[in-house]
């Protein structure tokens, strides 16, 4: 895997802000003709940097304003036990990220959905019956501070 150098940080910094900006428009910031741009990008994308390209949807406008997130821990620590939950989790949509945690929890759950009700049917529906799972503890989002899906990459 190639080292990123300055253009490379420049145009993952531009994807960032829009994925949508075309090879042109990047030339014509970068001060560099398109096809390297081109090469570049397709390079940035094999190497996994790049890894792949979204629509942020708005999720109260699309009626699932509720975000909550919750810390979840198993009854079995094996390797068995922990990829199964891992497979189970991954399949149910509710679930938006996932991460494994240390301390008192050992997964981060963060759940969008309709309203309480949709998280009490979430919850007992699904959550509960994911294997392994001995100990929930939910939080709710009140308000949104900050969401940015932009990193600060620098050499």
């Amino acid at each position: 895997m190639a080292q990123l150098d300055e253009t490379d940080i420049r145009i993952l910094q531009s994807l960032q802000q829009d994925a949508k900006v075309n090879t042109k428009e990047l030339s014509e910031q970068l001060h560099i003709s398109k096809t390297p741009i081109y090469e570049r990008i397709k390079r940035l994308e094999n190497d996994g940097y790049i890894k792949g390209y979204v629509a942020l949807v708005d999720n109260k406008k699309v009626s699932l304003p509720l975000i909550a997130f919750c810390n979840v821990s198993l009854a079995v620590h094996d390797d068995e036990h922990i990829q199964r939950f891992k497979e189970e989790i991954k399949n149910i949509d509710e679930i938006m990220e996932c991460y494994s945690t240390g301390g008192i929890y050992d997964f981060l759950l963060k759940i969008v959905v309709r309203d309480l009700d949709a998280y009490n049917r979430f919850a007992f529906e699904k959550l509960t019956k994911v294997h392994g799972i001995v100990k929930m503890q939910s939080s709710f989002v009140l308000s949104e501070i900050k969401h940015t899906t932009v990193l600060n990459i620098e050499k």
